[in-house]
């Protein structure tokens, strides 16, 4: 079956059809990783966006039961340049094809990604329309598509992919060396995962707690998650990491919650052009003059401008465009990163961050 997916600055794409039939709207992205594409498909952080994948060929190792990243596929819909007809892994449980059936998510094949990556790189992200059937009028499709621009920046994504109950992850109470509070604006379960993997026992709580709620039971820690779309609608989080970052407890925060931490102290965020998605980011740290290699998934930054004479630093910085990786707080044991070090698969060289992170809770019981 056809597809086409038709972008607001009046571009169309044609290729065939897999997954689900029918048509879907959403933030048109791409993302460079080689690998992940199931990772990438359930991530909450791409909620409300249709992403085109660079790498040319998706499908060739299935999907499996194990390597989701939360609790359904998160994306709007999905782009690539040539779909696998077998896939070939022991883990495998489905083709992607059939998980994006399954999932009810709109898929095109045979799409020329670099010309589309180039012109996402040149005119910035936009909205796009992707839409399956013999009978598809391109120029309808990019009217819809127009009429839908600035709709991704209205909409509060974090709200719509939170959990909706709080609920534990990690070892029993007996067995667990620190218990954590997690604000949940899209985590991904592989931080839950690799803070369990530290002895780490976490209550995850819905985006909307308040900090109250967050702190009863006197948890050792607070974790402030990744998530989806603009910084600047999440004020009623930003209220709750203000509060929780001065309670004295450590603080970690990833991605989204790298910059609510910073809006928590007085900064602002601005939109980039076309984001940073993929596994290949190179990060300096500035206190130390280390540099990684790192995965990220954000399309919003911090000014550094608006933290001076703030009371958090400006600690680690992207190498490709110099924007904000990483803050300090300059008196607090609280501190952020922008990328994912529990990406998986991706780069392992910001694991490390979650070690810094077990340092603050240790020093924290002792003191």
């Amino acid at each position: 079956m056809r597809a086409i997916l038709a972008l607001a600055d009046g571009a169309h794409f044609e290729g065939t059809a897999f997954g689900a039939e029918g048509a879907t709207v959403g933030e048109v992205v791409f993302n460079t990783g080689m690998t992940g594409y199931q990772e990438v498909l359930t991530d909450p952080s791409y909620a409300g966006q249709i992403v085109a994948l660079t790498y040319p060929l998706i499908g060739n190792y299935g999907v499996n039961v194990d390597d989701v990243e939360s609790r359904q596929v998160q994306v709007s819909g999905f782009v690539v340049h040539q779909l696998a007809d077998v896939f070939s892994n022991w883990r495998a449980s489905e083709s992607l094809d059939s998980f994006l059936k399954r999932q009810n998510v709109v898929g095109v094949t045979g799409v020329d990604t670099r010309a589309l990556t180039r012109r996402l790189r040149y005119e910035g992200v936009m909205m796009g329309v992707l839409a399956t059937g013999d009978e598809l009028d391109p120029a309808a499709l990019v009217a819809q598509a127009r009429e839908k621009q600035g709709l991704y920046e209205s909409v509060d994504w974090v709200r719509r992919v939170t959990t909706p109950e709080p609920y534990t992850w990690g070892p029993d109470e007996a067995n667990a060396k620190f218990r954590v509070s997690v604000l949940d604006c899209g985590v991904k379960y592989n931080i839950l995962r690799e803070l369990a993997h530290l002895g780490i026992r976490t209550t995850v709580f819905p985006a909307t707690a308040t900090a109250d709620e967050m702190l009863a039971g006197d948890p050792d820690g607070l974790f402030l998650s990744p998530g989806p779309g603009d910084p600047q609608l999440l004020g009623y989080a930003v209220d709750t990491v203000r509060t929780l970052a001065n309670s004295g407890k450590p603080v970690m925060g990833i991605c989204l919650g790298n910059q609510l931490l910073g809006c928590a102290f007085g900064g602002k965020t601005f939109k980039l052009p076309f984001g940073h998605r993929g596994a290949n980011h190179p990060v300096k740290d500035l206190p130390t003059g280390r540099v990684v290699i790192t995965s990220q998934n954000h399309g919003y930054a911090i000014d550094a401008d608006s933290l001076k004479g703030a009371d958090v630093r400006v600690t680690q910085l992207n190498l490709n465009d110099g924007t904000v990786e990483g803050l300090q707080h300059n008196e607090l044991p609280v501190f952020s990163i922008q990328y994912h070090p529990e990406a998986s698969p991706g780069p392992r060289d910001s694991t490390l961050y979650f070690d810094r992170f077990l340092d603050l809770l240790e020093k924290s019981r002792k003191s």
